[in-house]
C-alpha cells in the first residue's frame, strides 16, 4: 500500500516500525459544536484508513483525541479558549459544553458507520503528561518561562517549518502568531498560559495555575498512547501550520526522536469554493443534513471524493449519491441472507467477475486510499452481477457475490447496505424486487398481471419500464 506522506510530498510504501503493531493518532475535534460536514469528510476518510490496515492484518492502535481545553479562537496564542467562549453563550459550565458536544459527535460518526477510537484522550484528562513534558523541553533549551507563561523557542529547532514547507524567516508576526511583549522572539508559541481569576478551566503547575497550548496536548496524548514515534499522524489540511508543525518541534525536540513517520491530511469540505467552517458561518450541522439525506448517502457522498481533492458540497452531489445508494442495496438486496458459510462454489463466471472485481478494488485502496476508483469497481460488479443473475440466478452466485459486496463495501469502505431506517433506501429495494418480480412475469408471458403492476404503480407515481431481454426497471416520474 503506498499512501501520500505530506512530510516528503512522495507517495511512499507504508510499512509500520514495528509490525504487525501500526500506532495512528487522528486530530479529534474540539468539542464546542455541533459536527458538520467537514468533520464528517476528515473522520470518514480516516475510518477507512482503519478499517483497511485492519483488513490487511495489521494490529491497529487508533488514538483520535478529544480537545476540550486550550484550543483559542483564532488557532494560536490569542483570543479566548473556544470551551469557554460557548459556555458563557450558552450559559452552562465548561464540562457541561465539553460534555454535551462529545456526545453529539459521538453520535453523528456512529450514525456515519465511523469505528470508534480504541482510545478517545480527553486534553482535561493528560494535564500532568503535558506538564512533564514542559519540563523536558525547559531543562534542554527549548522553553522557557516568562511571568506564569511558558513558550517554545522555535529558533531552537532548525526543523521547524519541515512538514509546512514555511520557512523561519518567513513567519512574520502576526499571521496565525501572536505578538506577546513576554516572547523572547514572534514566532514562539505557548506551551503553558497563565490563567487569569475569570478562566475556569486551569489547573495547578510549576508555574503558577494556567492551562496547556493546544498544540501540546496532542503531542502529550498521543507519545502517551503509541510511543515517541507514530507510524501514521493524520488531520485536516488546515491543521498542517501552525498545529502539526508545532507537535513536530516539541515532541521531536523532547527526545530527538521521529515524531511521525506518516503525515496523512484530508482535504476541505467547500461551499461554493470557500472552505466550510463554524468560523466563516457557511457550515451545515450534520444533524440537519440527516433529516434530509440517510448518513449512508453522506458516507457514499464523502467517499466518492479523494480523500486529499476537497469536496464541494451540493444537494445535487447528495442526491446523486443517495440514487447510487439505492442502487447497491436493491443489489445486495436482490442477494438474500443465504447461509454464506455453507454455500457451495458459484458458477465460473460469476467467480471470474468475483476475482476481478477485488484485483481492481485494492489496486485503488493500495493508492493513497482510492475510494472513488474502488467504489467504481463495485458499481461496475452491481452492473455485471445483475446481469449475470438474469440468465443464471443461483443461490450459490448469490451468496458468493454477496460475500464479497459484505467485504469490500461493508467491512472495508463501511456502508451499510441493509436499509437502514430511510424510507427512501427501503423504496429502492422495493422497487428492485418488483422490477424482478415483473421480469419474472413477463418470462412466464403472464401479460395481464404485468399490465396490472403497471397501472398500479403508475397511480402512486412510479413507472415500470421494459427492458430487452425480458428485464423491468421501476423509477419514480
Amino acid at each position: 500500500m503506498k499512501l501520500y506522506n505530506s512530510l516528503t510530498r512522495l507517495k511512499e510504501e507504508f510499512e509500520p516500525l514495528s509490525p504487525p503493531f501500526v500506532g495512528v493518532y487522528v486530530c479529534g475535534p474540539t468539542v464546542y459544536g455541533h459536527s458538520h460536514l467537514g468533520h464528517a469528510k476528515s473522520y470518514v476518510s480516516f475510518d477507512v484508513l482503519i478499517r483497511y490496515l485492519r483488513h490487511q492484518g495489521y494490529n491497529v492502535r487508533y488514538i483520535q483525541n478529544i480537545t476540550d481545553v486550550g484550543h483559542l479562537t483564532d488557532d494560536a496564542d490569542a483570543g479566548e479558549d473556544k470551551i469557554e467562549k460557548q459556555a458563557r453563550l450558552e450559559k452552562l459550565e465548561p464540562m457541561q459544553i465539553a460534555e454535551k458536544y462529545t456526545k453529539s459527535y459521538f453520535d453523528d460518526m456512529d450514525a456515519l458507520g465511523v469505528l470508534r477510537p480504541d482510545v478517545s484522550p480527553r486534553a482535561s484528562g493528560h494535564i500532568p503528561e503535558q506538564i512533564e513534558l514542559i519540563k523536558v523541553l525547559i531543562e534542554n533549551g527549548h522553553a522557557y518561562e516568562v511571568n506564569g507563561y511558558v513558550y517554545y523557542s522555535v529558533s531552537s529547532f532548525p526543523g521547524y517549518g519541515k512538514l509546512s514547507g514555511r520557512k523561519l524567516d518567513d513567519l512574520m508576526p502576526g499571521a496565525r502568531v501572536s505578538i506577546d511583549k513576554g516572547k523572547r522572539d514572534p514566532k514562539d508559541f505557548a506551551l503553558w498560559k497563565k490563567a487569569g481569576d475569570d478562566h475556569i478551566l486551569k489547573w495547578n503547575s510549576p508555574w503558577g495555575w494556567g492551562y496547556p497550548g493546544w498544540h501540546l496536548e496532542c503531542s502529550a496524548m498521543a507519545m502517551r498512547y503509541i510511543g515517541e514515534t507514530l507510524d501514521i499522524h493524520a488531520g485536516g489540511l488546515d491543521n498542517i501550520f501552525p498545529h502539526h508543525e508545532s507537535e513536530i518541534a516539541q515532541s521531536e525536540a523532547s527526545n530527538g526522536k521521529q515524531f511521525a513517520r506518516f503525515w496523512l491530511h484530508n482535504n476541505m469540505v467547500t461551499v461554493d469554493g470557500q472552505k466550510m467552517g463554524k468560523s466563516l458561518g457557511n457550515f451545515t450541522f450534520l444533524k440537519d443534513i440527516f433529516e434530509k439525506y440517510h448518513p449512508m448517502v453522506v458516507r457514499l457522498y464523502i467517499l466518492r471524493s479523494h480523500y486529499r481533492s476537497p469536496l464541494d458540497f451540493s444537494d445535487m452531489g447528495l442526491d446523486s449519491a443517495k440514487s447510487g445508494l439505492g442502487r447497491l442495496i436493491a443489489f445486495r438486496a436482490r442477494l438474500g441472507q443465504e447461509p454464506l458459510e455453507t454455500a457451495q462454489e458459484p458458477s465460473k463466471e460469476t467467480a471470474i467477475l468475483i476475482e476481478s472485481t477485488r484485483t481492481a478494488f485494492l489496486e485503488f485502496m493500495n493508492d493513497d486510499l482510492n475510494t472513488p476508483g474502488a467504489l467504481a469497481s463495485i458499481f461496475e460488479l452491481v452492473r455485471a452481477g445483475n446481469s449475470t443473475l438474469d440468465s443464471n440466478d443461483t443461490p450459490e452466485d448469490r451468496a458468493a457475490l454477496a460475500r464479497v459486496m459484505d467485504e469490500l463495501a461493508g467491512e472495508i469502505l463501511g456502508l451499510d447496505l441493509t436499509g437502514g431506517n430511510s424510507s427512501t433506501e427501503d423504496t429502492a429495494v422495493l422497487c428492485g424486487i418488483l422490477a424482478q418480480t415483473r421480469g419474472i412475469l413477463r418470462e412466464n408471458r403472464m401479460f395481464e398481471a404485468t399490465d396490472l403492476m403497471r397501472d398500479k404503480l403508475e397511480a402512486i407515481g412510479y413507472t415500470a419500464k421494459d427492458l430487452p431481454g425480458g428485464k423491468s426497471e421501476i423509477v419514480k416520474k
